[in-house]
C-alpha cells in the first residue's frame, strides 16, 4: 500500500478507475470503518452508490459509534471517542461529508466548535470524594521508571510480542501518576500487551506534555452518533448506497488457485430467514472481524446489566472465516479471555438541579454552559473501581430537556467491591452506580441514596470485548487489510493490520477502509501517512521534558555526533519495522 505525507498527493483528484462501473461493494457491518469504506469507495474510486450494500446485523448503522435514547431506560452511550488534529484518514474521510449543523462539512463544523471552544481539563484527578488529588500535571516518573519506558520505546516490535505491559515495565512505573493518566486515558490494563503500549507511545509522542489536562484532545458538539454517523449515513443514503439491515452475516466462502484467492458467497441469515449472495470477479466484499460491543448488555435503573459469555455472533464470523487461510488472522487470541477484555460503562442522565452544581465544584466550570465542562475524564484517583467519568458539551443529546446533564462513567476494575456501594460494579443497578459516582463526585453521604434513586436515571452496559484488541498478540494474529492473493476481499476495523497506526481510535477504523478501497479498487492516491512525530527530535526531546516533569534535559557532550548512531539510529531503523 502507498503512502503519501504531502498537499502533492493529498489535493489531486484521482482519475476513475477502469472497469469501476461493473463492480459491485458489499460491506459487512455499518460500523465507522464500513461507513467509510463505503465513503472512499463512490468519492474516490467513484464508484456509483447504487453498487454499494452494507450488510448490517442491527437496525442502525454506526457499530460501536453509538448514541440513542432508550424509551423507559433513557440516553445510552456506551463509549466516548477522543480525537486529535493528526487524525489524517478520519479528517480526509470527514472533510467531505456535509454537516447537519453548520453551512460546511463536518470537518469544518468541528474545527470551528474547537477553535471558539478549545479544550482542555482543570480537573484530571480526585481523593477522598471529589477533592482534588494535587497531582498538578506531574508524571512522577523515577529514574528507573524512565529508563523502563526509554527501553520500550527503543525495543523492536518483535521483542514485545506476546509480552504484557506488567513483564515489561515495574512497579515503578506502574505506581506512578503517568501510568495513572495513560491507564484510565486509554483503558490500558497490566496484562495488555507491551507491543501495543509501545506502539501508543510512538503514535501519541507529541501529545506525552497534554497527558495531565488533555488540552491535546478535541470532542465533536454532540454525541458520537449524531455528530459523525448521522451525518456520514444521511451522504451515503443520499448517494444511492443501500443499507440492507436485519442481516447477520453468517459465513463468506473463498476459493483459492495457487497463491489467489477469491470471495465466491456471502451467507446470512436476514429476518429470521437463510439467504445468501454468490459473488464473481467483480464482487468486492469488505469484511469486519471482530467487534468492541458484541454481546454487550444494556442494564438499567434498577437492573445490572449482564456478562455475555456465550457465543458472539461477530467473532463466530470471524473465527470460521480463519479456518479457511492462514493469513484471515487468529480471532481466538483477542476473544478468549474475557475477565481479561471486559469492562463496563453507564450514562447517568441528571433530572435533580443540586447534582450539577456538584459537577461544576470538580469541574470549574458550569456544565450547562454548553461548552467545554471536564475537558475529558476525571479520575477518581483512589476507587476501588478505578472509576472515571466525563461530562462533554451540553447538551450532549439533541433530545435533552434543559438543565439535564448526561454523564459518561466507566471503571477499569468491574469485580471489586465499591467504595460506597460494597458490590462489585457488573453487579451493580444503574441506582447503584449512580450512588458510587454520587460519592467520589463529593455529595454529602447522607444526600447520596436519595438523589440517586430519584434525581437521576443511568443505564448500564457491559461490553465483554471491550479491550480484546489490546491482548498480548504476535504476528499474524491480525490479518491485513488485503491478504496477499486477495482479488477482490479485504479485511475492516480494528483487528485488521494496517502496520504503525494503532487500534481503539477512531484513525485506525477508517484508515483500514481506506487502505482497503484504494488498493482493491485502484485509486491513484496515496493513503495519507501516520502521523511521523516520532521520528522529530523536537519532539522526542519535549517528551523526554515533560516525563522529567519539567526537569531540563541535560545532553552529554558530544550528544549530536552520538545520537545518529544510538537512539535516532535505532529510531530510524524501528521506522522500517513499524
Amino acid at each position: 500500500m502507498y503512502h503519501s505525507s504531502g498537499n502533492y498527493e493529498a489535493f489531486a483528484r484521482p482519475r476513475k478507475p477502469e472497469g469501476v462501473d461493473d463492480k459491485h461493494l458489499w460491506i459487512v457491518g455499518s460500523g465507522l470503518a464500513g461507513l467509510a469504506a463505503a465513503v472512499f469507495a463512490v468519492r474516490d474510486a467513484q464508484l456509483p452508490g447504487q453498487q454499494v450494500t452494507i450488510l448490517e446485523k442491527g437496525h442502525l448503522a454506526g457499530g460501536a459509534m453509538d448514541g440513542i435514547e432508550e424509551p423507559e431506560r433513557g440516553f445510552v452511550i456506551r463509549g466516548g471517542r477522543e480525537m486529535e488534529d493528526h487524525f489524517e484518514c478520519l479528517w480526509d474521510l470527514f472533510r467531505s461529508i456535509p454537516s447537519l449543523e453548520v453551512d460546511g462539512s463536518v470537518l469544518d463544523e468541528f474545527y470551528w466548535l474547537n477553535k471558539d471552544d478549545p479544550n482542555y481539563s482543570l480537573q484530571r484527578a480526585t481523593i477522598k470524594q471529589g477533592q482534588d488529588a494535587g497531582l498538578a500535571g506531574k508524571f512522577g516518573l523515577s529514574s528507573k521508571a524512565q529508563k523502563d519506558l526509554l527501553k520500550v520505546f527503543l525495543a523492536s516490535r518483535e521483542s514485545l510480542e506476546g509480552k504484557r505491559i506488567n513483564e515489561v515495565m515495574g512497579r515503578d512505573f506502574l505506581d506512578a501518576p503517568f501510568w495513572l493518566y495513560w491507564r484510565t486515558m486509554f483503558a490500558f490494563e497490566e496484562w495488555h500487551s507491551a507491543l501495543e503500549f509501545k506502539l501508543y507511545l510512538h503514535r501519541f509522542v507529541h501529545h506525552i506534555g497534554g497527558l495531565p489536562d488533555f488540552s491535546a484532545l478535541k470532542f465533536t458538539k454532540y454525541n458520537q452518533y449524531e455528530s459523525l454517523v448521522l451525518p456520514m449515513t444521511q451522504w451515503l443514503l443520499d448517494q444511492g448506497v443501500t443499507f440492507q439491515y436485519g442481516t447477520e452475516v453468517t459465513d463468506v466462502d473463498f476459493s483459492f488457485a495457487g497463491t489467489s484467492k477469491q470471495a465466491t458467497r456471502i451467507d446470512w441469515i436476514r429476518d429470521g430467514a437463510e439467504g445468501g449472495v454468490d459473488l464473481t470477479a467483480d464482487d468486492v466484499v469488505l469484511m469486519t472481524i471482530g467487534s468492541l460491543v458484541d454481546n454487550s448488555d444494556n442494564g438499567d435503573q434498577h437492573t445490572p446489566a449482564r456478562l455475555v459469555e456465550g457465543p458472539a455472533p461477530a467473532w463466530e464470523l470471524w473465527k470460521r472465516i480463519a479456518r479457511k487461510d492462514p493469513s484471515f488472522g487468529h480471532p481466538e487470541v483477542f476473544c478468549s479471555s474475557i475477565p481479561e477484555t471486559k469492562w463496563e460503562s453507564a450514562t447517568v442522565t441528571t433530572v435533580d438541579e443540586r447534582i450539577p452544581e456538584y459537577i461544576r465544584r470538580v469541574a470549574k466550570r458550569d456544565p450547562l454552559s454548553g461548552r467545554v465542562v471536564t475537558g475529558g475524564i476525571v479520575t477518581a484517583q483512589d476507587s476501588s473501581w478505578l472509576l472515571s467519568w466525563t461530562v462533554n458539551r451540553q447538551p450532549h443529546f439533541k433530545k435533552q430537556a434543559p438543565g439535564q446533564v448526561v454523564v459518561w462513567v466507566y471503571s477499569l476494575f468491574v469485580d471489586r467491591p465499591g467504595d460506597y456501594v460494597t458490590k462489585p460494579m457488573q453487579e451493580c443497578t444503574g441506582e447503584e452506580i449512580t450512588k458510587e459516582w454520587l460519592y467520589h463526585l463529593g455529595v454529602p453521604v447522607d444526600q447520596i441514596d436519595g438523589l440517586a434513586a430519584t434525581g437521576a436515571k443511568c443505564v448500564p452496559v457491559m461490553m465483554p470485548y471491550v479491550t480484546s484488541f489490546f491482548m498480548p498478540r504476535h504476528a499474524g494474529d491480525r490479518p491485513a487489510v488485503v491478504p496477499e492473493g486477495a482479488v477482490n476481499f479485504g479485511f475492516l476495523g480494528q483487528f485488521a493490520e494496517t502496520g504503525r497506526d494503532t487500534i481503539f481510535t477512531t484513525e485506525y477504523s477508517v484508515r483500514t477502509g481506506m487502505e482497503a478501497v484504494y488498493e482493491l479498487f485502484g485509486v491513484e492516491r496515496g493513503v495519507p501517512e501516520t502521523f511521523n512525530s516520532t521520528y522529530d527530535v523536537r519532539t522526542l526531546l519535549r517528551a523526554t521534558a515533560a516525563m522529567r516533569d519539567g526537569r531540563k534535559v541535560r545532553l552529554p557532550r558530544r550528544v549530536s555526533a552520538r545520537l545518529d548512531r544510538t537512539a535516532l539510529g535505532r529510531l530510524v531503523r524501528e521506522a522500517e519495522v513499524i
